[in-house]
């Protein structure tokens, strides 16, 4: 092990000052003349190797400390190189932007398509303009919280911000420390969270169901009507729907793989949105007879092409398309939709307490929800309708997907006047 320096820390002459030694370095001549000094004002030099044994050094002028300082900051650099808890603060003064850019290219190869597009929009919505040009080690708790409470608005937008915040300075904490706490793992989340009226999520009622199917054209009556309205399927489950997934004799649809939206192209996903969505959906002599209809009409191939890059879809697999052969997209399902609720009369526009932003309803998506309604008032088990949906968790079947049935409030209402005629209404009993 080579010896310790003897002069270490020690003082680096400066052209400012005029002690014998920095006038003998930094002769008046060239720095301009300064007045003689007895004692060096020169700061205090520290010097160090870091654990990969490169040669490191960090200045102290006279004001903070000077030798005193310099030998503290020694005395635990030198601790923390023997511990292994060394952290080189040059690493931390890399910029948040600079920091994303290295944390998302790993992070853009994990998860769904859908879970990464919205991490990246969160990004460069919320955070990238605010922050990215701040520096990792400056970044302060209580500045983050204000501007999370006072810029980031609505509960779950707040919460999400947070976490993806949170995240990605974790990250810079296990890259070799290149900051020793994270500023946001403690940010509260300040806004309320607001539920939506239960008005807003019921389904249409049936007779509402049957004036927007005939509205629609014929085409997409055989896709909405014939078969999401019998299947409660999510709509990029049956969009993704294969020949070779349909067994006629059985009557059943294996789910596989469905089509999703990356950024605007269509892109096929070779798992459903949870790992229960692989299942296999029993079909209705209705939603069987529009899949013939599509065979008929598209012939579609039997084959099971490989998933690839993705993007090349194999439409002549594909059961489901759009009036002209192209594979069904958030586009050619919404617009048809959008104009049959209107022409039916039972359009409605939403505000989103949460977001603010408007939308319409009833949604596409509410087929789901009117089939897990009409499962649970036939008294289908949670757990079978659990299974039926592709839900990953049994108890959101009942907290999101079950509403009321038709004509419960006049039920209610007989029973509490005592109409029902089960009885003198309610009473009290010990």
């Amino acid at each position: 092990m080579p010896r310790r320096a003897l002069n270490n820390p020690r003082q680096v002459a400066s052209k400012v000052c005029g002690c014998p030694r920095c006038l003998t370095e930094f002769p008046p001549d060239i720095h301009g003349e300064r007045r003689p000094r007895r004692d060096c004002i020169g700061s205090w030099q520290a010097r160090y190797r870091d654990p990969a044994g490169k040669q490191k050094a960090r200045n102290f002028p006279i004001k903070d400390g000077g030798k005193a300082a310099a030998e503290a900051f020694l005395d635990k650099t030198r601790t923390s190189v023997r511990d292994r808890t060394y952290r080189d603060p040059e690493r931390g003064k890399i910029t948040l932007a600079a920091w994303w850019e290295e944390y998302w290219a790993i992070q853009q190869k994990k998860g769904r398509i859908k879970t990464r597009n919205r991490t990246l929009s969160l990004w460069n919505a919320h955070i990238r303009p605010k922050w990215g040009g701040y520096r990792l080690i400056d970044l302060e708790y209580m500045a983050l919280q204000k501007w999370l409470t006072n810029e980031v608005k609505g509960h779950v937008t707040q919460q999400k911000v947070k976490q993806l915040l949170a995240a990605v300075l974790n990250a810079a904490i296990k890259d070799g420390e290149r900051i020793t706490i994270n500023p946001a793992a403690h940010l509260e989340v300040t806004a309320a969270k607001v539920a939506k009226h239960p008005d807003d999520l019921k389904p249409p009622t049936e007779a509402q169901y049957a004036l927007i199917h005939a509205a629609l054209p014929e085409y997409y009556q055989r896709i909405l009507r014939d078969f999401a309205y019998e299947t409660g399927m999510r709509p990029g489950e049956y969009a993704g729907l294969r020949l070779n997934c349909v067994d006629e004799e059985q009557m059943v649809a294996v789910v596989k793989e469905i089509l999703v939206l990356d950024r605007g192209r269509l892109c096929r996903q070779e798992a459903p949105k949870t790992d229960a969505g692989f299942r296999t959906v029993p079909l209705t002599p209705t939603a069987m007879e529009a899949i013939r209809f599509m065979k008929e009409k598209w012939k579609p191939k039997a084959t099971r092409s490989a998933l690839g890059d993705g993007y090349d879809l194999h439409v002549e697999e594909l059961v489901f398309r759009g009036p002209k052969g192209a594979a069904l997209n958030v586009n050619n399902l919404s617009r048809p939709w959008k104009r049959a609720i209107v022409q039916a009369g039972v359009a409605r526009k939403i505000k989103d307490p949460e977001t603010g932003r408007t939308e319409w309803w009833p949604r596409l998506y509410e087929y789901r929800h009117d089939v897990a309604s009409r499962l649970h008032h036939a008294g289908v088990k949670e757990v079978d309708t659990q299974a039926f949906l592709g839900q990953k968790r049994g108890g959101k079947v009942t907290w999101i997907y079950t509403h009321e049935s038709e004509g419960a409030r006049e039920r209610v209402r007989a029973a509490l006047t005592g109409e029902s005629g089960e009885g003198s209404g309610l009473r009290a009993v010990e």
